[in-house]
């Protein structure tokens, strides 16, 4: 089935409000979950919802926090997110990243005990639409061995890199250190499909593209084995010595996936360039990665974001696909 994004949008609206979140807050959070939806990440777009509710409804998330600057020296700023709704408060984090960078060339906010953010890509693109190159990340819970082990020590941690190209086409990769992150499994698992290459481990010890599979063990595979390992290590160390928040292993020791660390880093490309310069660089990189010869007949080359440009303008026209035990689950949420 398909639900038109004016629908999704009014539907989250008015069960974030029911939650507590103030009519501008509701909207906001609202825009992300369906925005989300309509870039074709269903994964923390309508799949994660309910979730996210539950969180409210748990009391995990305040529906009513308002981060705060606990801290400033130049372009560095060090913010409390007061365990409010995350994809709120990393996208006030990612606005001030900005403002610092068009007042120093650069800016460096640190989000410390905030909340799982959703889709970092949302950030990235935030950034890009502001003209500035964003870089982003976020720690998350215990949920992938470090690499030799086999029990979940470090995060898939999501690490966002976004450049602004001309009329919107912008490049943004956004992708969590494991080979596929535990929203994907889901995504996976509910349409029955088989994950395109292997995943992570099932219970023989054995890799494996089955997504139940990876989920009963939680041995999700690193990408790039030791270095996604080693990076996961790296980028959790420099949120939490920024933040003095949360680590992962702290996250660990608390009921549910709450007060995460994160990043947000604003360069502004117009300190060098003007902005028809970057855009001609940037569009003659892309033109040199699009002429690639395909690997396989018929199927196209594609920089970092340029599918979700097209599935967002196919799903505002035919509407945003949705699973209906999902879209029961998050009509049932209503009040």
């Amino acid at each position: 089935m398909r639900i038109s994004y004016e629908e999704l949008f009014e539907t989250f609206r008015r069960i974030l409000e029911s939650r507590g979140l103030s009519s501008e807050n509701a909207k906001k959070a609202a825009a992300v979950f369906a925005g989300n939806s309509l870039d074709g990440v269903y994964s923390h777009g309508i799949n994660r919802f309910p979730r996210v509710i539950g969180y409210l409804d748990k009391e995990d998330i305040d529906p009513a926090a308002e981060p705060v600057c606990t801290a400033s020296f130049g372009a560095l700023e060090r913010w409390d997110g007061r365990r409010g709704l995350g994809p709120l408060n990393a996208a006030l984090a990612m606005d001030r990243a900005c403002e610092l960078a068009r007042q120093y060339g650069t800016g460096v906010v640190a989000l410390g005990n905030s909340n799982h953010w959703m889709r970092g890509g949302s950030y990235g693109w935030q950034a890009a639409e502001q003209g500035m190159i964003g870089i982003c990340w976020s720690n998350t819970m215990p949920n992938m061995p470090a690499w030799g082990g086999t029990d979940q020590k470090i995060g898939n941690n999501p690490l966002v890199m976004a450049v602004p190209g001309k009329d919107g086409n912008h490049v943004v990769i956004d992708c969590a250190l494991s080979q596929f992150s535990y929203g994907k499994l889901e995504e996976a698992r509910l349409k029955g499909a088989e994950l395109p290459v292997a995943g992570g481990y099932d219970s023989q010890g054995q890799l494996t593209k089955d997504p139940a599979a990876i989920e009963e063990t939680r041995r999700v595979l690193p990408i790039g084995y030791w270095k996604g390992s080693g990076i996961s290590i790296a980028l959790d160390l420099i949120a939490t010595v920024l933040t003095n928040g949360n680590s992962v292993s702290k996250v660990g020791t608390f009921d549910s996936e709450v007060g995460l660390s994160q990043v947000m880093i604003a360069m502004d490309p117009g300190r060098f360039n003007t902005e028809e310069l970057t855009h001609e660089i940037v569009s003659g990189i892309l033109a040199d990665v699009k002429s690639s010869h395909p690997a396989d007949e018929g199927r196209e080359v594609r920089y970092p974001g340029e599918r979700s440009l097209k599935t967002r303008e196919e799903n505002m026209k035919q509407g945003i696909p949705v699973l209906e035990e999902i879209w029961e689950k998050v009509r049932a949420l209503e009040k």
